[in-house]
């Protein structure tokens, strides 16, 4: 727990907006000794933040990520029947939700549920869904399956509810379903994520057919693209998020 939140507290200082905030910090503290420099580090975190923050920016980044094409079921369907289960990472909880009555699924994981569902309607296959308490609270295992069962009326079959982060999810799930028999499964998680835990379940022996959801789709161009938005800061977060992940992935393996 100690390393992951070390981990977590690393990536957030690299990460927008932090990172290129602290940046731009370091350059106005240079100013007077160096001021070249600190011009050039002050100048360089505002426009980094500002051009990762930007639609047109943030999207392209993400589409670097989503290589993995959609599931197309009538192409698709002789390698899904291959598939003997269906996995879903979690992504987040939405914590002591009022409405709720306490922890429940959070904006992405409810994304990658939603599509989890319409797979297993589609295709009879059960259902693992995989994601421990990283803020604390309830485990993510259970809220997804709380949500597939009640919301959804789709059976879960196996909840894995103790890992912290992607690897674990692969290392984890992958003990529940050999211990099942299973060797081949439909993996469902973000299209710009599925990198990351593609290389994740790479060393679990699974075999591994992405079902990728939720791609960063683009609009037609318009100036306000160059503008810098809420959702832009989200997506270039995440896609530097997924980058830097990949990147930690080789240097450790």
């Amino acid at each position: 727990m100690i390393a992951f939140i070390a981990k977590k507290i690393l990536a957030t200082l690299i990460l927008p907006p932090a990172g290129p905030l602290l940046l731009a910090a370091l350059g106005l503290l240079l100013l007077r000794r160096w001021p070249r420099l600190g011009r050039t580090l002050a100048w360089g975190g505002i426009v980094f933040l500002w051009l990762i923050s930007t639609p047109l920016i943030a999207q392209a980044l993400l589409h670097t990520l989503e290589t993995a094409p959609p599931l197309d079921m009538a192409q698709d369907m002789a390698r899904v029947r291959r598939a003997q289960a269906i996995v879903v990472l979690g992504g987040g909880n939405y914590l002591v939700a009022p409405e709720y009555g306490g922890d429940t699924v959070g904006r992405i994981t409810l994304e990658r549920v939603r599509y989890a569902a319409r797979l297993a309607r589609e295709t009879g296959l059960p259902l693992l869904v995989t994601g421990g308490a990283p803020q604390g609270g309830t485990p993510e295992g259970q809220t997804m399956r709380a949500a597939l069962e009640h919301d959804f009326g789709v059976p879960v079959r196996w909840v894995e509810d103790r890992s912290l982060d992607t690897r674990e999810n692969a290392l984890y799930s992958a003990a529940i379903l050999r211990a099942a028999g299973v060797d081949r499964v439909l993996l469902v998680t973000y299209a710009f994520h599925m990198p990351r835990s593609l290389a994740a379940f790479a060393d679990t022996g699974l075999e591994i057919i992405p079902a990728p959801t939720a791609y960063a789709t683009l609009s037609p161009f318009k100036l306000t693209q160059l503008l810098p938005t809420e959702r832009g800061l989200e997506q270039g977060y995440f896609a530097l998020h997924e980058w830097l992940g990949l990147v930690a992935q080789k240097l450790t393996r």
